[in-house]
């Protein structure tokens, strides 16, 4: 038979030991936050159905998307033990420069719209933590704003070519002047993908209150108070637009666009060029020979053509194919620290995250960028330490395998 006693009170001192009180709210709901899926759920409470939907989804099907991140799923990784891994050095050298961490913030568009302190917090954040980030054509700030708010990052900017090749040279000049050292050129936007959450959503630049958002605003007061009592949103670097996104990308895009264009962008722009949006050896191979310095191997984060190739099942071929002549990037799915060590280790030079840290700005702001940082690089740290190396340049395709 059992004998009970009651506790003695420092037993239960050490049992009961509640969570300090964090009075901020959004310090309370970002030490919540995990995983990337985490602050991804917090952003979906927070933001109305559109704005979140323009984040998370993507074309058609979403088959692009959906395989992407499958693809990460079924890596294997092969760790090796009694390496000593209490030190482990996540810096890379990308372009020529030292990176803290091997990935950059992506550019994307329309960031204001996920939270009013938009591509500022992002600079701000990717200056804190030495890691480049990308401004889109389609941003809403300002390349001069963004170079203002964070003078120290090192920034990049993000070209669509227009019919209008004055407008893109007056953007490239303006972004070398302002500190901009990299170029990226987006090549996989000949029109606009198939966005179907967009269009079910009837998603405008800038939002217009229907009934339908003007009940979902309901649910969102401190959005819509945060969008109104800012500044207008729109496109810094595009003339004043009123209408649907689809409406807004058919009218940007350049069907005719061609290798023609992109040796003028090589000619033109100074900087280090990177091409965006290549989905195939040959293509690769190409954009190289026609001066790029890197090729980033995107599908557009699944948001152009659906049932596209997976980037990091066509990494390999490609990096047989270039043998060194370029850096080659890859994005799309990556929502781990887990992803981009095995996205290095298959031989990455460097990765580009947009969604994650896009949950993060949605989820809390500045902070919640900085979060989304916190948690890629502690996962990051951790994987390395449990395969058993130490550094970026210990990672080979041997530790990572595609199942």
């Amino acid at each position: 038979m059992t004998k009970r006693r009651l506790p003695k009170p420092e037993e239960l001192k050490q049992i009961l030991r509640p969570k300090p009180i964090v009075l901020n709210p959004t310090e309370r709901r970002l030490a919540n936050a995990h995983t990337i899926a985490d602050l991804r759920m917090i952003a979906r409470k927070r933001t109305p159905r559109a704005a979140f939907d323009y984040t998370d989804g993507a074309a058609e099907l979403e088959d692009s998307l959906r395989r992407a991140r499958q693809a990460y799923r079924r890596i294997e990784f092969h760790p090796h033990v009694l390496r000593g891994v209490s030190d482990v050095d996540t810096t890379r050298e990308i372009l020529g420069k030292t990176s803290a961490l091997p990935f950059a913030f992506a550019p994307t568009g329309f960031t204001r719209m996920m939270n009013h302190e938009g591509e500022a917090a992002v600079g701000r954040v990717a200056q804190r933590n030495g890691i480049p980030m990308g401004l889109s054509t389609m941003a809403t700030t300002s390349i001069e704003d963004l170079a203002a708010a964070a003078p120290a990052a090192r920034k990049w900017f993000q070209l669509y070519v227009w019919r209008d090749h004055g407008a893109g040279e007056d953007l490239m000049n303006r972004a070398w002047e302002h500190g901009y050292d990299t170029l990226m050129l987006t090549v996989d936007t000949p029109v606009g993908g198939a966005r179907l959450r967009d269009v079910r959503n009837g998603l405008t630049i800038p939002p217009a209150l229907t009934l339908k958002t003007f009940l979902d605003g309901a649910l969102h007061p401190a959005w819509w108070f945060n969008l109104l009592t800012t500044e207008p949103l729109n496109f810094a670097s595009l003339s004043h637009f009123d209408g649907t996104v689809a409406e807004l990308l058919n009218q940007l895009f350049d069907p005719t666009l061609n290798y023609d264009d992109l040796d003028w962008v090589r000619r033109t722009w100074p900087g280090k060029l990177v091409v965006k949006g290549v989905q195939n050896v040959e293509d690769a191979r190409d954009v190289v020979k026609h001066g790029a310095d890197a090729v980033l191997l995107s599908n557009h984060g699944g948001r152009q053509l659906d049932r596209a190739p997976t980037p990091l099942e066509l990494l390999p071929a490609v990096l047989d194919e270039i043998q060194g002549g370029a850096e080659v990037w890859i994005d799309t799915g990556i929502l781990s620290g887990g992803d981009i060590v095995a996205a290095i280790a298959r031989g990455a030079n460097a990765v580009l995250v947009g969604r994650a840290f896009l949950y993060g700005l949605m989820a809390g702001g500045e902070r919640g960028v900085q979060r989304c940082v916190d948690i890629l690089r502690t996962e990051m740290v951790r994987t390395m330490q449990l395969l058993g190396v130490r550094t970026l340049k210990d990672l080979t395709p041997s530790h990572a395998t595609l199942r």
